[in-house]
């Protein structure tokens, strides 16, 4: 993967990273009200609302190196929390496979800077 053109390239993928983020933390939000409808326990929920929160807050850590690893917390925990709810698993799985996306064009642009 080629960097031309980029003017920033870290820049760039801490946008991209932090773009993901964003989205899991929305979706994690939007699947409180289904999981509250279906009467699951009030753990899956707390579960949810928590790891959002999480994935916000990594938005605005990606600065540091520390913080890519820690973004995985969000789909293994996830991943943990389906014996809660089986669509836990589901995004566990999509989240996973994004973040691991995610983490690969990281390792291709920075294996690529001059």
């Amino acid at each position: 993967m080629s960097t031309a053109g980029l003017k920033n390239p870290g820049g760039a993928v801490r946008g991209v990273g932090a773009a993901t983020l964003v989205v899991e933390g929305l979706v994690l939000l939007l699947a409180l009200l289904p999981l509250a409808k279906l009467g699951q326990s009030t753990a899956a929920i707390w579960l949810c609302a928590g790891l959002a929160v999480l994935s916000f807050a990594l938005c605005g850590l990606l600065r540091y190196d520390w913080a890519w690893p820690a973004a995985l917390v969000v789909p293994v925990a996830l991943l943990a929390g389906g014996v809660l709810h089986w669509s836990l698993v589901v995004l566990g799985i999509v989240f996973g496979l994004s973040w691991g996306y995610v983490l690969y064009v990281r390792r291709a642009v920075y294996a690529n800077k001059p």
